[in-house]
C-alpha cells in the first residue's frame, strides 16, 4: 500500500508541472499586463513602470517562472493586489465557511440519492419510480437562482425561519443557522441529477447473475439490496463524489455570492472582478493539487469498500 501511494505521488509531479505551466502561460501571455489594470485608467508610463517592477513582472520570464514555482513550494503566494492581505491568510480564512456550507451538503444529498436509488431502482417501472424520474426531470429544468430567490423569499423574508444573508463567529451558529437554507437549497438542486445517476449505477448491478443467485439462495431481499448491490454500486458512486468535491469549492459561488458566504467560491468571483492575479493563480494551484490527491482517495477508498480490487 504505501509502495503505491509513493509511486501515485511520484506520477503527480509531471500533472502538476504541467498544471503550473498553463497557468504561468495563461496568466503572463493571454491574461494582459496587470499594471495597466492597477494603474486605472489615468496612468503614465512611470506609474505603470513603477508598479511593474513592485509586482515584478518587469523580470524575464524565466525568472518568473522560477518565483512562480518558489512560491507553490513554499505555499506562499505573496500579498492580494486588491487588499494587501497575505493569499495564503486569505485562502485559509475563507476555506472554513465553504467547508461548513459544502461537507453537510455532500454527506446527505449522497445519502438521500443512495436510498432513493436503491428504492425506486428494485422498483423499475412503477408509479412511484416514474413519478420519481419525473419529479427529478422537473427539478433539475429550473435554475438554481430561481430556487435561490424563492427559497429566500419564503423561508428567509416571509417565514422568518432563516436569516436571508450573512455570516456569524461560531461554528454552531453557522452550521445550524446561516447555512441551513444554503444547504436546503442547494440540496433541491443537487439531489436530482445525482439520484438519476445511482439509480442507473444500481440498475447496473440488479440485473447482474451474483443477485439472481443470491435471490436463489434464499437471501433476504434487504441483504441482496443494501448488501451485495450497493457495495458493488459504491465504486462508480464513490467515483462521482470524491471526483466533485474540489469543484464543489468553486462551483458554489452563486449560493455563497447571494447568502453572503465569505467562502472560496465568493473570493474566486471577487478575485476575478478586481483582476486580482495572485489569489486566483493560486486557487487554481490549489484546486488542482487537491483534484489529483481526492483521485489518489478514490482508489484507496476502492478498497476499502471491495477488498477484491486490486491496487496496481
Amino acid at each position: 500500500m504505501a509502495a503505491y501511494i509513493l509511486r501515485r505521488l511520484w506520477q503527480m509531479a509531471p500533472t502538476m508541472l504541467g498544471v503550473i505551466l498553463l497557468v504561468f502561460f495563461l496568466f503572463n501571455w493571454v491574461g494582459g499586463d496587470p499594471a495597466y489594470i492597477l494603474a486605472g485608467k489615468m496612468s503614465n508610463p512611470e506609474q505603470i513602470a513603477n508598479i511593474r517592477q513592485q509586482l515584478g513582472i518587469d523580470q524575464p520570464y524565466y525568472v518568473q517562472l522560477w518565483i512562480f514555482i518558489q512560491q507553490i513550494a513554499t505555499f506562499n503566494f505573496g500579498n492580494s493586489w486588491s487588499t494587501g492581505e497575505a493569499v495564503s491568510s486569505i485562502i485559509s480564512s475563507r476555506l472554513g465557511p465553504s467547508l461548513t456550507v459544502l461537507l453537510p451538503l455532500t454527506v446527505i444529498e449522497t445519502l438521500i440519492a443512495i436510498a432513493l436509488a436503491l428504492l425506486i431502482a428494485f422498483r423499475r417501472g412503477s408509479i412511484t419510480d416514474r413519478a420519481v424520474m419525473v419529479t427529478c426531470t422537473v427539478g433539475m429544468s429550473i435554475s438554481i437562482l430561481v430556487y435561490i430567490i424563492v427559497g429566500q423569499y419564503v423561508f428567509a423574508y416571509q417565514l422568518g425561519f432563516f436569516p436571508v444573508q450573512g455570516w456569524g463567529n461560531s461554528l454552531a451558529e453557522n452550521l445550524f443557522r446561516y447555512s441551513a437554507l444554503p444547504v436546503l437549497i442547494a440540496l433541491a438542486v443537487g439531489v436530482a441529477p445525482s439520484l438519476r445517476l445511482f439509480r442507473s449505477f444500481v440498475l447496473d448491478e440488479v440485473n447482474q447473475d451474483y443477485v439472481r443467485t443470491a435471490r436463489a439462495k434464499g437471501v433476504p431481499e434487504r441483504r441482496v439490496k443494501w448488501v451485495h448491490v450497493l457495495r458493488n454500486a459504491s465504486i462508480p458512486i464513490i467515483t462521482h463524489v470524491m471526483s466533485n468535491l474540489p469543484a464543489l469549492l468553486i462551483g458554489a459561488f452563486l449560493i455563497e455570492r447571494f447568502f453572503s458566504i465569505p467562502g472560496i467560491g465568493r473570493e474566486v468571483i471577487l478575485a476575478v472582478e478586481r483582476s486580482d492575479f495572485p489569489v486566483i493563480k493560486a486557487i487554481t494551484v490549489y484546486v488542482a493539487a487537491a483534484t489529483m490527491l481526492f483521485n489518489l482517495l478514490t482508489d484507496l477508498l476502492y478498497q476499502a469498500v471491495d477488498p477484491r480490487v486490486q491496487l496496481k
